[in-house]
């Protein structure tokens, strides 16, 4: 079947990931058929295998994405400053980066158990690259008597489940904005950590 008048792969590509991380992130990653994200994109289902082999390939991309964006956002800030500065700034930029990412971080936790074995040890891998830059800093403020804290593994891990539970409560436009979200959670990490 011919393409579509305007359908062009640098369009309609990125329209094919962005429907489906919609449609993944409302109904789940086992309830969306291919042809779903092809009538939400308005290609013939067929269409969709000229951008992904199938649909796993679909969600390991999203969440490859997902993370290779946050550790390059991180990457980008995270040099200068001694620990306490540099945690400070990981608060900060995990809560803003996560909430503008809300269907990208609910299937980064959600439907990574929808990947196969190859697929969830990439993921799982980078995951585990952006948990050692936090327990790096944790661990260097522990080294320098800045922190205390008795296990910077498990630390991170905490830390980062509690920042990411931002994600599940904040609403634009609510009582709280991201600056005033970023300070309170910011003096809970430093209580946490004892700064």
């Amino acid at each position: 079947m011919a393409r579509k008048t305007g359908s062009h792969s640098e369009i309609t590509g990125p329209r094919v990931r962005a429907a489906a991380l919609r449609l993944f992130a409302r109904h789940g990653f086992a309830a969306v058929s291919m042809r779903q994200i092809a009538a939400e994109v308005g290609v013939q289902a067929g269409a969709l295998y000229l951008y992904t082999p199938d649909k796993e390939t679909l969600l390991f991309e999203l969440l490859h994405e997902h993370m290779v964006d946050l550790i390059s956002a991180w990457d980008a800030i995270e040099a200068g400053g001694g620990p306490e500065e540099r945690l400070e700034r990981f608060v900060r930029f995990h809560i803003r980066h996560n909430l503008a990412r809300l269907d990208a971080v609910f299937l980064s936790y959600m439907e990574l158990r929808s990947l196969g074995p190859g697929n969830f040890r990439t993921i799982e891998g980078l995951r585990r690259d952006y948990e050692n830059r936090l327990e790096a800093i944790l661990q260097e403020g522990t080294a320098l008597g800045v922190f205390s804290v008795p296990e910077g593994r498990i630390t991170a891990f905490a830390l980062i489940a509690m920042l990411t539970g931002v994600t599940t409560w904040f609403r634009e436009g609510g009582r709280l904005s991201r600056d005033r979200v970023g300070d309170l959670y910011w003096a809970m990490v430093r209580r946490a950590v004892s700064a």
